[in-house]
């Protein structure tokens, strides 16, 4: 997330670093030098203004052309699949009553027979992984007001249907799924906001930041306010409305604005990439840029012990629901588990990826979810860290997931796809890019929300283009049920 390169990376006072460019022309400035005439230095910018438009004429047609690359390829590999299946089940079919007699003797029918039932075997789990039909996915609605990329998406754990989002625009907001507008937008942080969790059973909600710091703040959202901003209108990919009008998260056309938080946890030396609630909500987890992460009680915001271990910076952390356990995730490659369930905590070390881990949360029955920028996801026994009980290849760097109650994990990606796959490593979905109703730059978190809400939406992803999309994702049998 914020550590990548290529835009990703937050900000945080950094100093803008002078080019070339702008140095030369300042010393010729001091030298009281003017090297080109007047009318050839305008000339030159047209130029260079004409370059830039023609430039980013052909990286919008590139992104399309992309798409349609994309799509082609999946239907390819579809029907290749499904041809090689067919094949593999007739030569089984024709040579095991055949080869029933030679088998014995080990002649070459029997070797053929070895070499088509593993062949089915194979073929059978490539062909698995594209069975997307037993899932449908729609988009619903869209959340559009940040002026900067959205880092993080959180769903309300209570019965309030609402949606919390962290931006680079220095913002979090709070938003009624089903109405798509802005409720509250907090304006406590300096810095971009990276993360934004919900209180387990308050009405309180936790960010991290760039500013070094992490906040917990007040948001309570009343009936009346949710009625007043509801609305029945899904997306229907029409032309999206301009950034900058409905939905505004800038106090503007209805939100209320809150700049006090209630704490301020403090003790970090650099950015404040992630932060979480440990079970009941009596104390919080943070992890920085600094290699470590801060445990602190959330009623006084008191730091009650900082974890050191990791070689790099932190990218993610994240908690277990009912357990007082911990994972943290770093650019080292690693990521750790830390209990708290004894008075003297313990760690444990899982490697496994090749690049940096830039997301962790957990899964039911003890396992975690890991995600990397080496394009992989892997699931794993908190028991046994040895190696992975399975891995999920895939062709873009992997940013913030989440797993569903139901145990689906949904996974956003760099390249602005989201997919879909359960804990044994089976694609289930791809979530569609049609009728404009898609992310255009990456995808930098998701969340699952919960059926309880009774809400429409309960696939939440946000994006670097500024815009969050709530997702309708159910399998054939609960719509048939």
């Amino acid at each position: 997330m914020g550590g990548k390169s290529g835009g990703k990376k937050r900000s945080g006072g950094v100093p803008r670093v002078r080019s070339h460019t702008d140095a030369e022309l300042q010393y010729y400035r001091e030298q009281d030098h003017d090297v080109l005439p007047p009318h050839l230095r305008v000339r030159l910018q047209d130029l260079f203004l004409q370059i830039e438009k023609e430039f980013e004429g052909l990286y919008t047609d590139n992104l399309a052309l992309q798409e349609k690359v994309d799509n082609l390829t999946e239907r390819v590999e579809r029907e290749s699949v499904a041809g090689e299946r067919v094949i593999c089940t007739e030569e089984v079919d024709g040579s095991s009553t055949k080869g029933g007699m030679k088998s014995k003797s080990g002649g070459p029918s029997s070797q053929k027979i070895k070499a088509a039932n593993k062949l089915r075997v194979q073929t059978s789990k490539i062909v698995s992984s594209f069975k997307n039909d037993s899932v449908s996915c729609r988009m619903v609605r869209e959340y559009v007001g940040h002026r900067d990329g959205v880092w993080d998406v959180a769903v309300s754990r209570g019965g309030t249907p609402v949606i919390a989002t962290a931006s680079a625009d220095q913002t979090a907001c709070v938003w009624g799924i089903d109405g798509g507008k802005s409720l509250l937008q907090y304006t406590g942080h300096s810095g971009s906001v990276n993360s934004v969790k919900f209180h387990p059973t308050k009405d309180l909600i936790l960010t991290s930041s760039g500013d070094h710091t992490a906040h917990i703040w007040q948001a309570v959202i009343t009936p009346d306010q949710l009625r007043a901003h509801s609305s029945e209108d899904e997306v229907d990919g029409s032309d999206r409305e301009d950034e900058d009008d409905g939905g505004r998260c800038d106090g503007a056309g209805g939100p209320s604005t809150l700049r006090t938080p209630l704490r301020e946890l403090t003790g970090h030396t650099s950015v404040v990439i992630a932060a979480d609630w440990l079970p009941g909500g009596d104390q919080a987890i943070t992890a920085a840029w600094d290699r470590t992460a801060n445990l602190y009680d959330a009623h006084t915001g008191e730091l009650l012990s900082q974890l050191i271990g990791h070689d790099q910076e932190l990218t993610h952390c994240c908690s277990h629901p009912t357990q007082r356990l911990v994972v943290t995730a770093s650019k080292d490659t690693t990521f750790r588990l830390w209990d708290f369930r004894e008075t003297i905590h313990s760690v444990s070390v899982f490697q496994g990826h090749t690049e940096s881990v830039t997301s962790v949360s957990f899964a039911r029955d003890d396992k975690v979810v890991s995600g990397s920028d080496d394009r992989s996801v892997k699931v794993w026994d908190v028991k046994n860290m040895r190696s992975p009980l399975a891995t999920i290849r895939l062709d873009s760097p992997v940013n913030r997931l989440a797993v569903s109650p139901t145990n689906v994990i949904a996974i956003p990606h760099d390249n602005r796809h989201v997919r879909l796959y359960d804990l044994a490593g089976t694609r289930l979905a791809r979530l569609p890019r049609s009728n404009r109703q898609c992310h255009r730059r990456m995808v930098c978190s998701v969340a699952w929300g919960e059926d309880s809400l009774g809400a429409r939406c309960n696939l939440f992803t946000a994006g670097f283009d500024r815009v969050v999309y709530g997702w309708s994702v159910h399998s054939d049998k609960e719509g048939k049920d």
